[in-house]
């Protein structure tokens, strides 16, 4: 409001798509039906964390963190992630803590998981459970990682990726086609873990892995950097370590805004817009948005002047585009020598409306009342009734469906099924006693 210029930050480009309209490759796969199978997926993982809620245990659970992430998921579990196959041991995932009933709702629509378990999610100490967080020890047969507590993900990523390597450049085993992922979010990067070791994927030259920072401008208890700008500082930080920097900024519905920016002063009213500001935009409404960010500049006004208020509401974010969210990943699998970020511009709490979108409170939603739950079954165009919503039911596909077929298509296209963890290998350890100490407990 002062008139103060905001800086870009060291190693910041312009806050748009790394990766040009005209360079995106063709989409694979059936958009319609992958959105139908992923509005199933989003109104499971809510209702996950809800019926959880009608228990009165104070079990918590967040929904909000995976309602951002979807459509990256999504695109990942249909075109990329490999499962263990007989050539190797396929891709490894370390996924976003948080986002875990997500990956449940997925696995519940593929048949691995049971409704008795999706009911019992933060409940597992029986044994017939999902647990809060991914973890190998609490599901052994699942979680091939713990990722919780925050910074876990990252440094651990990669270590495994220089370990595949490792056995690589040792001729011990093909790891050739093998590649880890690591999901995180922008808050998270602030833990000491999360960036202490990553000059090490650039000496180790760590092109089998990929980090992808959800960046939906939150963290636990409200904005990551308000007045700045944290994909401006983690590109920067990323770029200057030497890895591979993409940034998934703006939705396919802003192209053409950008091609008749001839004046480049949409570019620029990107580039000073802070987080705070964008995060309040999406809390607002289309008028609201004209008003206050297109209303900046005469010449951002007159790009939408002929633009209704729905479609202004409409323009999306990298993170929600699947064609957008799909190049990024491909160009990541293409690139040579480095390892590579994808910083994806997300909203927290997508498609939640009033209880959660874009809200500082949103990483703490544990409820939400008929109305929000409304809201998300004809948001998401999710078939279910209005004398069904008290029962808060799942959604599943008949066998034999579209859905059924293409959920099921695209896994087996990929060798397989995850998460899934192979714990025959693990053995129980003895623990050592206190007495094979006693060396170093005696007084010196």
């Amino acid at each position: 409001k002062g008139g103060v210029k905001v800086a870009a930050g060291a190693g910041a480009s312009n806050y748009i798509n790394t990766i040009a309209v005209e360079d995106e490759p063709e989409y694979p796969g059936n958009l319609e039906l992958e959105r139908r199978i992923r509005s199933a997926i989003r109104w499971n993982a809510i209702m996950t964390v809800l019926r959880a809620s009608k228990k009165d245990l104070e079990l918590g659970g967040h929904m909000a963190s995976f309602q951002s992430s979807a459509t990256i998921y999504d695109v990942c579990f249909n075109h990329f992630f490999r499962a263990r196959n007989e050539q190797d041991g396929g891709d490894l995932v370390y996924f976003q803590g948080h986002i875990s009933p997500g990956i449940y709702a997925r696995a519940f629509l593929e048949g691995r998981l049971t409704q008795e378990q999706m009911d019992n999610f933060r409940q597992e100490v029986h044994g017939n459970g999902l647990s809060s967080y991914p973890h190998p020890k609490l599901m052994p047969e699942f979680w091939q990682f713990p990722t919780v507590s925050m910074g876990l993900g990252p440094i651990g990523a990669i270590y495994q990726a220089k370990f595949l390597k490792y056995l690589e450049h040792r001729g011990l085993k093909d790891t050739s086609k093998q590649t880890v992922y690591a999901f995180l979010g922008d808050g998270e990067m602030d833990e000491p873990e999360s960036k202490g070791a990553i000059t090490i994927a650039t000496r180790e030259k760590l092109d089998n892995l990929v980090f992808v920072i959800n960046c939906n401008l939150q963290r636990l208890d409200g904005p990551v950097t308000g007045n700045g700008k944290i994909v401006n500082e983690l590109e920067g930080i990323f770029a200057g370590a030497g890895w591979n920097v993409i940034k998934v900024m703006w939705g396919g519905r802003w192209d053409e805004l950008l091609r008749k920016d001839t004046s480049g002063k949409l570019i620029q009213l990107m580039n000073e817009t802070v987080d705070g500001d964008y995060q309040t935009f999406k809390s607002k409404d289309g008028a609201y948005v004209r008003e206050h960010f297109f209303g900046k500049y005469p010449e951002t006004a007159a790009l939408v002047a002929d633009w209704t208020d729905e479609q202004i509401w409409a323009l999306n974010r990298g993170g929600h585009d699947p064609k957008k969210v799909y190049a990024a990943l491909k160009k990541a699998q293409e690139t040579k020598g480095k390892a590579t970020v994808i910083l994806a511009h997300t909203i927290k709490g997508y498609g939640m409306g009033d209880t959660a979108e874009g809200k500082n409170i949103a990483h703490q939603v544990k409820k939400m009342n008929m109305d929000g739950v409304r809201y998300v079954r004809d948001r998401f165009n999710v078939p279910v009734a209005d004398a069904d919503l008290e029962k808060l039911p799942y959604i599943t596909f008949p066998e034999g469906s579209e859905e059924h077929k293409y959920l099921h298509e695209r896994r087996q296209a990929l060798h397989g099924y995850l998460p899934s963890r192979q714990p025959n290998f693990t053995e129980k350890l003895e623990l050592p006693q206190l007495s094979d100490f006693g060396a170093l407990l005696e007084e010196q």
